[in-house]
Formats: structure tokens, sequence, C-alpha cells
């Protein structure tokens, strides 16, 4: 490659970065619709390859899809809401029964006889919080009706999202081919190929994580359910939904299930079945799930995960939080190849003599 061709291309990728840069505040609902169109593009394949027609194929993706969404938030959200109902009643209980709890063993742990922690200021603040609450959602109610725009705004995107992720997927194959001949001849078969690899990761990851998430929401509900806690449904969903970070919803769900169960139930026969609750989710996780219906395509350490996720939080907020793994993911394979390529060089293979003197050219 020239300097004249390596400047171009800088110039190419600035440009584009600054654009993405410049409009990121209308990007979301173009990403969400791309996300949502390459899950169903393999769907839409298999349809068309049985002969039906590509509109109509994504016309079926898209009833199949709408009408599983809407069943699960018809059978999730009123339980999710009865949850988050019982949780705000029972909050100002729950914080009297931890003091209860908690309040002979941080007296111990005092030197100065002093307690480590002001309850019943704790217990004024949370009662004052949940009088709030209600103020609160009346002020956002009201501002969302007075700005009448940032209403009209936020429901055209939320419009915005089928519409474009219809067209999409509709000429998905069509804007592959489109940007492969876009590509330099001499790179299209490195590129394509390094595009092929990147697909079967996203695919494994963005279908299969998906499900894995909604399993394991599904187990650690079930199980709490059966052991008896009161807010089941909540803690095993919040559990599940974190589960994309490697131990991360094992270990929050543990602590926040056992905390409620130390204060529902006052024994340790519980927290041990709260426990074993989640040891047979990380099990059946670990030995059958992730294997099943993710595999080791992925490819990313834990921490290398664990790191993303907050780089992407940091950047980009809760949109880079969404992307941080598919980028990631892709990240790794190019990370594959640059280190495969560099294996295969001379510079890899040069001795330290051959090595100075390439540096001194």
């Amino acid at each position: 490659m020239t300097d004249n061709q390596r400047w171009q291309w800088m110039v190419i990728g600035s440009g584009f970065f600054l654009l993405v840069y410049l409009l990121a505040p209308i990007l979301t609902p173009f990403v969400i619709a791309a996300l949502l169109a390459y899950i169903g593009d393999p769907l839409a394949d298999r349809l068309e390859a049985w002969g039906l027609r590509r509109t109509l194929a994504v016309v079926v993706v898209f009833v199949v899809l709408s009408v599983f969404a809407v069943l699960l938030l018809m059978v999730l959200l009123p339980m999710l809401e009865r949850q988050i109902l019982l949780l705000v009643n029972k909050l100002p209980i729950y914080v009297v029964r931890l003091k209860e709890v908690l309040l002979p063993l941080l007296s111990t742990l005092s030197s100065d006889g002093k307690p480590l922690l002001d309850w019943e200021g704790l217990s004024a603040n949370i009662g004052d919080y949940l009088k709030g609450a209600g103020n609160i959602a009346g002020k956002t109610l009201s501002y969302l009706t007075k700005s009448g725009l940032a209403l009209v705004g936020w429901v055209a995107n939320l419009v915005l999202i089928p519409v474009v992720a219809f067209y999409l997927l509709r000429d998905w194959d069509r804007l592959v081919t489109a940007v492969r001949e876009l590509l330099p001849r001499r790179i299209e078969p490195i590129i394509n190929r390094l595009a092929r690899e990147c697909d079967e990761v996203l695919g494994a990851f963005l279908r299969g994580q998906m499900m894995v998430m909604l399993a394991l929401g599904s187990i650690y509900s079930t199980g709490l359910w059966i052991v008896g806690l009161d807010l089941a449904l909540l803690v095993g969903m919040i559990a599940g939904l974190v589960s994309f970070v490697p131990y991360l919803g094992f270990i929050i769900g543990i602590i926040i299930a056992g905390i409620l169960s130390v204060i529902q139930f006052h024994d340790l026969s519980h927290l041990l079945a709260v426990a074993g609750v989640f040891a047979v989710g990380q099990a059946i996780e670990g030995m059958l799930l992730t294997p099943l219906l993710v595999g080791e395509r992925i490819g990313l350490h834990p921490v290398a995960v664990i790191f993303a996720v907050l780089a992407g939080g940091q950047l980009f907020g809760f949109i880079g939080i969404l992307l941080a793994l598919p980028l990631a993911a892709v990240i790794a394979v190019w990370l594959r190849f640059v280190r495969q390529h560099y294996i295969s060089s001379a510079l890899y293979g040069a001795t330290a003599s051959q090595a100075d003197n390439t540096q001194d050219k």
C-alpha cells in the first residue's frame, strides 16, 4: 500500500468517525433497527430458501417476532408490575427487619459503642423517597405532556425502529453485496473471510446470548419461587438480564436474593436454598446453555468482557453497553487475524540482527 493510499484510507476513516459523532443523537433507532434486521436475516433467508419471496418472508418474520414479543410482554409486565409494587410497599418493612438482623452484628463490630449506620435516618430517607416517587412520576408526566416536541420525538423514534428494521431486513442481502462490490479487489478476499468469521461470532453471541439470558431468568425465578421468596420474579429477571457479563448475574442475583431471604425468613435454611438455586442455574449455564446456544466461537476472556462493557458505557452510555460485546467480538476476530499475520511475517521470524537492519531501513 502506497503512502497516498494510506492517506486516503485515513481521510475516509476520519470522515466516517466524524460523521458518526455528529449524527450520534439520531443514530439510536437506526442502530437498534440494524440489530433487529441482523438477528432476523437468517430466518428470512431460510424462508426464502423454502420458496417464499423475500418481502413475504420478511413479513412472516416480523409477524412471528411481534406476536412473540407481545405475548411475552402480556405475561411478564403484569407480573413484574405486581412485584415492583410489592417491593415499594414492603421496602420500609425490609429496612426494619434488616435493622433487627444486622444491628446486633454491627454493635459487636463497633469499637466505640456508636452505631455504624444511622438506621433512623436511613428509614426516614426511604420514606421520604417513596413519598416523593409519586410526585416525581407526576412531574415527569407533566413535563412530557407540556413538551410536545420531546414526546413526538420519542414516539417517532419508537415507530421508526420497526419501519427501518423492515426495509433493512428486506434489502439486507443487497446491502451486503453492494458493500462487498465497493471493496478494493486486492483486499476483498481477506475482508470477505473476516466478515464471515465476524458473522459467525456475532450470530453465536446475539442470538444465543439472548436465549441464555431468558432461560437463566426463568430458572432463577422458578427456583426462587419454589423457595418462597416474595420478589422471586423480579430478582430472577434482574439476574438473567445482567448475565451477559460472565458471573455478574450470578453474583448480583445471589446477593440480592440472599439479603431478601434473610429479611423475609430469618433462618439459614432458606439462605442455603437460595444459594442452591443460583448454584444449579450457574451449573446449567456452564454445562448446557452456553455450550449449546452460544458455543466457544465468541472467544472473549471474562476480563475482556467486563472491560468492554465498562468501556462502552463510559464512552457511549446505554447504547455503548448494548454494543460493547458485539463490537468486542468483532475486534477479537480482527486481532486474531493480525496475530496470525504477524506470526507468519518475516518480522516475527527475524533474528535480532535482521530486526535491527529492518528498523534502520
